[in-house]
């Protein structure tokens, strides 16, 4: 089994707060559409949010998301990411994607889950030569994922293991595309 682990309990303190409720053009909610392309291409889903953000897990509930309310989700991602990793400790792999990040195709993160599932240690879509997201592990990278803290996510045990990351080129630009501002948010509204 595949876990898709959608990391949902930023406080988006550069947008103003409550990023993930701001609709997109489509009228649906940001985190809401980066949850249903993630459910698309996984088995299972868990939304990591913040144990006071009601409204985004019942929303992500209803798309069929296990919530996981992460106590300490303010001290940065990496606490988010093994929260939600030792939440769904029984899984084969996990997809982490973040749900700032709406327009990754299903297809895409679909490629990446079948690249765990055949057996590769590490996958991501890369772009011209740049890796983006979603990001996949095997099972074997469980107690490195679940004891990660701090802000900096993933990207440590990216870099201990470079060598072991499976990519795919693909012309998916939403690999890159995440909505941090209302700047941000406005552009994305008139694509």
């Amino acid at each position: 089994m595949i876990t898709g682990i959608l990391l949902a309990a930023g406080a988006g303190t550069r947008f103003g707060g409550d990023k993930l409720l701001a609709p997109l053009r489509c009228g649906t909610p940001i985190g809401v559409k980066a949850a249903r392309n993630l459910l698309s291409a996984v088995d299972h889903g868990i939304a990591v949010v913040r144990p006071d953000d009601q409204p985004l897990a019942q929303l992500l509930e209803e798309e069929g998301f296990q919530i996981a309310y992460c106590p300490n989700a303010n001290t940065g991602m990496g606490t988010s990411l093994a929260f939600g990793v030792s939440a769904a400790q029984d899984s084969h792999g996990w997809l982490i994607a973040l749900a700032d990040m709406p327009f990754i195709q299903p297809d895409t993160i679909r490629s990446v889950a079948n690249l765990i599932r055949a057996g590769a240690p590490i996958a991501a879509p890369r772009h011209q030569s740049i890796r983006g997201h979603p990001v996949g592990f095997a099972r074997e990278f469980f107690h490195d994922l679940a004891q990660l803290s701090g802000d900096r996510g993933a990207h440590p045990l990216l870099t201990a293991h470079a060598a072991r990351i499976e990519s795919f080129d693909c012309e998916d630009l939403g690999i890159f595309a995440d909505i941090d501002t209302r700047t941000d948010h406005a552009l994305a509204y008139h694509v």
